[in-house]
């Protein structure tokens, strides 16, 4: 156990160190506040405060984990041996930063609680990220930091034996719609074919009608192939669908069509299977514990799993939310726009609710790339980019999670190049 002493013990020093330590470096960590017991510990420790007690290794603070709500903070970028950090401290830290209070503010997404400047769709951008702004955003930086400090206590502690870590990936595919033209009822149908004609896309209208008269199968059916290649390659996947009610945002078919319900069942008996909430159930409690509902009567279990793949991520009230109605796990950390990493970390985490002061039995579990990003970079970047950041994060032996549609595995999209990507985070050859 790593025993660390530290003048006043908080819920953010509690909630951060065991996040870096536990989570990342596979430590148990204890707290004291009484410097007899510190000095009696004969195990690993170390001291977090203003000024060192003897030769421990010592990290020095800085206030941002003794304090509650939030400030505008000064927040000035540095390098530490080739890394970004934050928080400059004095030459008596073991670390030239203070790293704790640094992962603290990106895990808790502390920005994001600061006036910013939100997108069309009422989102925090990527842009308007520290991570974005300092060059950062595709690096694990807590995942590297956490590193770099195992190093340190490994040199104060020679005899101590660190869990190693595996590089895992995951891919999630987001159901928005379950079919482009099948089961959309007569009145979207005619609705969709005087549109198509409208804007003179010969195509669409082709393909709605022989859709309606089974001459073909639907563009976005594309789950058998899929099931396919997960189970050829053992690709880790989970499926995340909606079941919402029909909206100006949401243009799933009914959730009570029998076809619907059947495709969520034989999707659930290869891989599992959770929930996309609606536009709305991303801003009502109501509507979001009805689709849970919902999907939970159809795949007879409890639903644990969500991604808000497209809609706005709102801080803290979509993760309260889904505390509440007992998620276990979130699929929504990152930037539907960019390649990167929201949260600075690719390690799961527990929601920290900076209103409050709680640690969530929440995980959020950050995803790295999402194929909506795609749209804004050229071909030949798309490749670049997945296998940089790819290296970044099984560097640090972490967790790759990647968000698809089934759209993307469809002729309206580039579906081989989408393989080739899934294959290349699997190292399929």
């Amino acid at each position: 156990m790593l025993l660390v002493y530290t003048q006043k013990i908080t819920p953010r020093i509690t909630y951060v160190f065991k996040h870096v330590c536990t989570q990342i470096l596979g430590l148990p960590v204890g707290f004291t506040s009484k410097i007899e017991e510190f000095v009696a510990h004969e195990g690993m420790k170390l001291s977090y405060g203003k000024q060192s007690l003897a030769n421990e290794v010592f990290i020095q603070n800085v206030d941002l984990l003794l304090e509650q709500g939030m400030n505008d903070l000064e927040v000035k970028v540095q390098e530490w041996d080739g890394v970004p950090c934050f928080f400059a401290v004095g030459e008596t830290s073991s670390i030239p930063f203070d790293i704790f209070a640094a992962s603290f503010y990106l895990l808790s997404r502390y920005e994001e609680y600061l006036p910013h400047v939100k997108d069309k769709e009422g989102r925090f951008q990527a842009s308007e990220s520290l991570a974005f702004q300092e060059g950062f955003l595709e690096k694990p930086v807590i995942d590297i930091w956490a590193q770099k400090f195992r190093q340190v206590l490994s040199d104060k502690f020679p005899n101590q034996k660190f869990p190693k870590r595996q590089f895992t990936t995951q891919t999630i595919v987001a159901v928005t719609e379950a079919y482009c033209y099948k089961k959309k009822g007569i009145v979207r149908v005619v609705l969709g074919l005087l549109l198509d004609l409208i804007r003179f896309k010969p195509k669409y209208v082709l393909h709605r009608l022989q859709v309606m008269t089974k001459m073909k199968k639907d563009p976005y059916d594309i789950y058998t192939k899929v099931i396919q290649f997960l189970k050829k390659y053992r690709v880790p996947m989970k499926f995340m669908f909606q079941v919402s009610d029909f909206s100006t945002y949401d243009r799933n078919i009914n959730h009570n069509r029998l076809e619907l319900q059947s495709l969520i069942k034989s999707v659930a008996d290869y891989a599992e299977v959770g929930l996309q909430p609606g536009y709305y159930a991303n801003q009502k409690f109501g509507v979001l514990k009805e689709e849970k509902k919902r999907m939970e009567e159809i795949i007879k279990r409890p639903v644990e799993s969500a991604i808000n793949n497209h809609y706005n991520l709102l801080l803290p009230d979509t993760y309260n939310h889904m505390v509440e109605l007992e998620f276990q796990k979130d699929f929504s950390m990152g930037y539907p726009e960019a390649v990167g990493l929201r949260a600075g970390t690719c390690t799961p985490f527990l929601f920290y609710d900076l209103n409050f002061e709680i640690t969530t039995p929440l995980l959020v579990n950050p995803y790295a790339i999402n194929s909506e990003a795609f749209g804004k970079l050229k071909e030949n970047e798309i490749e670049y980019k997945v296998l940089e950041i790819k290296r970044q994060i099984s560097m640090v032996e972490g967790k790759l999670i990647s968000v698809f549609t089934n759209k993307d595995f469809s002729e309206y999209a580039n579906a081989r190049r989408n393989f080739s990507i899934l294959k290349m985070l699997n190292e399929i050859q």
